[in-house]
């Protein structure tokens, strides 16, 4: 990725190698933060470390002090190329999936014969050694690699507890078949859930051993996928994009890998093909598939001058278009890297797991000693007393308290993000339970940002098409909305209108020219009446109505007469209702804001059902109205999407942006809702609480499971085998828990 500048700050993201659970993250953490001017955030799911540095610091310090403290640390590899074929992580699984095998192989017969007596024959003992010490010595190798570079630094982490746990069981195995009783042929050693106070000298504990490691390896490995499926969003984004693309150079078509594209380059895109980079139509018209970034079903029919976003599909006509981002720019890219982002931060409810695990450890291996010790003085007998030691050890390791948050972030993000929601970072899921009022820009937002014809009135004995023919041709040669407006509805209802003559446009007034030899006027009333044209008494009513209910009329009229009054206004979304309704089902009261008039925000708010307005408001004015709404004790999130939203946007307690806004209003906000469509922001905030909820299940049990755990273990209530098997499904409940977000809906 590399190191991006921003006030003199660097920013990197290293991909650390070797953690094994949130202690070690949470070391690098502190390492790294020790360096003079480095905030540094390291995440265990995604085995990277975001890292700001100050100019004077050097990334390869960086690099040095992560592997000072045990661990690899490199800048991200490039992805690779198309014809590699081989996934990274792949490569990473691959080991880890050999060694599960070996010691789910090795293990099932060592407990099979401990638990099932009938399988205990003549000298079985010395089998069950032999296939358990390669289960504990080679299939768990990365947990005693891991415990000595801690140890080596004075530090312990969960491998810690693992790597002793077992190597204390297969030592007190060895023990007791070389110098004990376990030894001698015919020994049997039945199963049993609670342990006997023996010597513990004709005992082994391999089954422990080799389960033990057996069930964390399975444990790591379905972890590590889960990860990778769940971390899936970023990579799905950004295989929507094209691979190759047929650029015009020196008038012929060059076809060249998407990433050969570069600014102001003019590209072909077919019927079918996949539009390359974000770019300007130059030639052609054509609907466009966006389905796959928006979620709109409908394709949108783009002509010369539109703007088209990369990796949507061309449905219709071949298209010339003008490349105006490419790369990291393009608005694919954009959403990748917010979902990476989302990806690699974190809430404050993992800042207190990852906390409380690096106190963990060496608080479990006090009390293992202790339990150890206290059995030993009580006269249990040192296989009671060494068992309930190894349980401790194993019960304790809290890998479900590490992957509590990280799971549940990793999968509700990449959900979001195939649903069209990109949440920015973790600590927004706090913000979206807490809030409880949702202020809503008004233009783009609740309403479609752009005019519409509403409506015409034509005077007594007018035809309505003949006022909408002549009124569209004359609209047609001015670029301001309104008449834009007129004029879209005129080619869309009869089809392209004829070219006016003698075309003027009247300062503050209107438009006149000759349509079809008629002397039209269109404009407001004061136009007509110059050209003493005045208005019917129907016209003046339908004037009156138009402006109590916050729309532009324009009046009409030609050859000495007015015709009608056509009704402008900038039409409010259909699904915008619902989505209010969806709002104050949350929670959440609504509250409309807009620069209009008050008689316009009104109009809005009564057809969508809010009944607080702030209108006429500046945009510098809308962070006040953040700022104020804040200071009454509300906990505000803002929908917007134009640049005149992002201080509010920023400034509020949450805001979301729409994806068809402004980059600046994306950039400024938390949410980013791709798709145009205001349900989106209901579907954020609940998306955003339902992981939250996961998140905080999902640290309840593991803080439970080892509360209530260790009492047990250290009573000697648990053999170390059961407690290893409940340790690892912990694990396995957290990340299951964490899946059920991927059904969200």
């Amino acid at each position: 990725m590399g190191s991006v500048i921003d006030d003199r700050q660097n920013v990197v993201e290293l991909s650390i190698g070797g953690m094994t659970c949130a202690s070690c993250a949470n070391r690098i953490e502190r390492k790294l933060n020790k360096i003079d001017g480095v905030t540094a955030t390291v995440n265990y799911a995604t085995e990277k470390a975001k890292v700001t540095f100050p100019g004077g610091v050097d990334a390869q310090r960086l690099i040095a002090e992560v592997e000072k403290a045990g661990y690899s640390a490199a800048l991200p590899a490039p992805p690779p190329s198309e014809g590699d074929g081989r996934d990274p992580a792949d490569d990473e699984l691959r080991p880890l999936r050999r060694r599960l095998v070996v010691a789910v192989a090795l293990a099932v017969p060592v407990i099979a014969m401990a638990m099932v007596p009938p399988l205990q024959f003549t000298s079985w003992q010395w089998l069950s050694l032999t296939l358990a010490a390669p289960v504990v010595v080679y299939a768990g190798w990365p947990f005693h690699r891991a415990a000595w570079t801690n140890l080596r630094h004075g530090a312990t982490t969960m491998d810690t507890l693992i790597s002793v746990g077992t190597i204390a069981a297969l030592g007190w195995s060895l023990w007791a078949l070389f110098l004990g009783r376990a030894g001698t042929p015919g020994m049997t050693h039945p199963f049993a859930f609670t342990i006997e106070r023996t010597d513990g000298s004709g005992n082994i504990y391999l089954e422990a051993a080799a389960g033990v490691t057996a069930f964390i390896l399975a444990g790591r490995y379905f972890e590590a996928r889960s990860k990778r499926r769940a971390g899936a969003a970023t990579r799905a984004l950004l295989d929507l994009g094209a691979k190759d693309v047929a650029v015009l150079r020196d008038g012929a078509e060059v076809r060249v890998p998407a990433e050969g594209l570069r600014v102001g380059e003019r590209f072909v895109v077919r019927p079918g093909e996949k539009i390359a980079t974000d770019g300007a139509v130059e030639e052609g018209s054509s609907a466009v598939d966006a389905s796959m970034l928006t979620g709109e079903s409908v394709p949108v029919e783009v002509r010369p001058g539109d703007a088209v976003t990369g990796g949507t599909v061309n449905a219709g006509g071949r298209l010339v278009v003008r490349a105006t981002r490419v790369g990291a720019d393009t608005r694919l890219a954009q959403m990748a890297r917010l979902v990476e982002e989302a990806q690699t931060g974190k809430a404050r409810v993992q800042r207190l797991a990852d906390r409380v695990s690096g106190v963990f450890v060496p608080v479990v291996i006090a009390l293992a000693v202790g339990t150890l010790g206290f059995w030993l003085g009580a006269g249990g007998g040192a296989g009671a007393a060494f068992t309930a030691a190894v349980a401790v050890l194993i019960i304790a390791c809290p890998c479900a308290l590490g992957l509590a948050t990280p799971t549940a972030l990793l999968v509700g993000t990449g959900r979001g993000a195939r649903l069209g929601i990109l949440i920015k970072g973790p600590e927004v899921l706090e913000s979206t339970r807490r809030a409880d009022t949702v202020v809503l820009d008004k233009t783009g937002t609740v309403t479609e940002g752009r005019m519409t014809l509403t409506a015409v009135h034509p005077a007594a004995g007018e035809d309505e098409d003949q006022v909408l023919r002549l009124a569209g041709a004359l609209e047609n040669a001015s670029e301001h909305p309104i008449a834009q407006a007129i004029a879209g509805a005129a080619r869309e209802r009869l089809g392209e209108p004829p070219a006016p003559e003698d075309f003027a446009n009247v300062a503050g007034l209107g438009v006149r020219g000759v349509v079809e030899g008629h002397a039209v006027l269109a404009g407001r009333p004061e136009l007509l009446a110059e050209w003493s044209q005045h208005l019917t008494p129907d016209l003046e009513e339908a004037i009156r109505e138009a402006h109590a209910a916050g729309r532009t009329a324009v009046a009409v009229g030609w050859d000495g007469r007015a015709r009608a009054v056509l009704v402008v206004a900038d039409t409010v979304k259909p699904t915008s209702e619902e989505a209010v309704a969806r709002l104050r089902a949350l929670g959440l009261t609504p509250i409309l804001l807009t620069g209009d008039d008050r008689a316009v925000a009104e109009a809005v708010a009564a057809e969508v059902g809010i009944t607080e307005v702030v209108a006429r408001v500046l945009p510098s004015g809308k962070v006040d109205v953040v700022e104020r709404l804040q200071a009454e004790g509300r906990v505000v999130a803002m929908v917007g999407d134009g640049v005149n939203d992002a201080a509010a946007l920023a400034r509020a307690d949450l805001g979301l942006a729409m994806g068809t806004g402004t980059d600046a209003a994306i950039e400024a906000s938390d949410l980013t809702l791709v798709r145009g469509d205001l349900r989106a922001a209901a579907d954020a905030i609940r998306l955003s609480r339902r992981t939250l909820a996961v998140i905080k299940g999902n640290l309840f049990w593991a803080f439970a499971y080892n509360v209530a755990a260790l009492p047990l273990a250290a009573a000697g209530l648990l053999n170390p085998m059961i407690a290893g098997a409940a340790m690892a499904f912990s694990s396995a409940f957290v990340v299951g828990n964490s899946l059920r977000l991927r059904r969200f809906r």
